[in-house]
């Protein structure tokens, strides 16, 4: 199986930190010219590109339909085109469904499904230009299916960007660009630092994984180079869980 990204082009959202930024280290190593694309962790993000064989690092408010475009149009002009968008950039803040803002609201389902929608659009469209076909990969969860109660906004962003996945497999199909969804469960993250600071909560989360333990950054990579690679050619409409078990899993009676 040939998993190499030679001669393509990506683009990575939210690659400052945590999957993000171990989707943008493998792609770069794999053979990609990336576009790092940040909000947050700028640092992180410069220096994970300039550690890359090709690479850019811009700043970019997923939210923003004119940053988006001049993310896609900078990445054409310095890179040369656009092969791949990963969609992972996102947030997620937790309340009560009766105690949600109508900011955090907004703010949720801007970033993670509006973010992802224009980003789908922007590369989707210099993908049909190019005339090449290409692959787009949603960094989703497991709560795309699976209710997550206190995050109410976050499910409905992910439970949005299945449905957006699969529409957009079905219209880009005639153009040869592919869409899919990976789903991680409970990951090792910035965004779980909490969790992962406490003994007791981290031993209780543990025990609703069937393989016991969380993902690591790097096995969620490894599922969106598959799918950003020839090896998936014939995939499209899709969302692949990486989560140890956790969506499936029922606690014997």
């Amino acid at each position: 199986m040939d998993l190499s990204l030679r001669g393509k082009v990506a683009i990575v959202t939210g690659a400052g930190s945590g999957i993000g930024h171990a989707i943008a280290r493998l792609f770069g190593e794999s053979g990609a010219a990336v576009a790092v694309s940040y909000l947050g962790y700028e640092k992180e993000a410069r220096d994970l590109a300039g550690s890359l064989p090709r690479a850019i690092a811009i700043k970019t408010d997923v939210a923003d339909a004119g940053q988006v475009a001049a993310l896609v149009a900078q990445t054409r002009s310095e890179l040369g085109g656009v092969d791949v968008l990963v969609n992972n950039a996102g947030i997620e803040s937790a309340a009560p469904i009766l105690e949600v803002t109508e900011h955090s609201w907004d703010a949720m389902l801007s970033v993670n499904l509006k973010g992802a929608f224009l980003c789908l659009q922007a590369a989707g469209r210099a993908m049909r230009d190019q005339g090449r076909g290409g692959s787009i990969v949603n960094i989703s969860s497991i709560h795309e299916d699976l209710p997550f109660p206190g995050y109410a906004p976050y499910c409905a962003a992910k439970g949005g960007l299945r449905m957006l996945m699969r529409d957009a497999a079905l219209e880009l199909a005639p153009l040869q660009i592919r869409v899919n969804n990976v789903a991680p469960g409970a990951t090792r993250t910035p965004i779980n630092q909490a969790t992962l600071d406490d003994p007791e909560k981290l031993k209780a989360l543990n025990a609703g994984i069937p393989l016991g333990r969380l993902a690591e950054p790097a096995e969620v990579a490894a599922v969106a180079l598959f799918l950003a690679s020839d090896a998936s050619a014939y995939v499209t409409g899709a969302t692949y869980y990486v989560d140890g078990g956790m969506a499936q899993y029922s606690q014997p009676l």
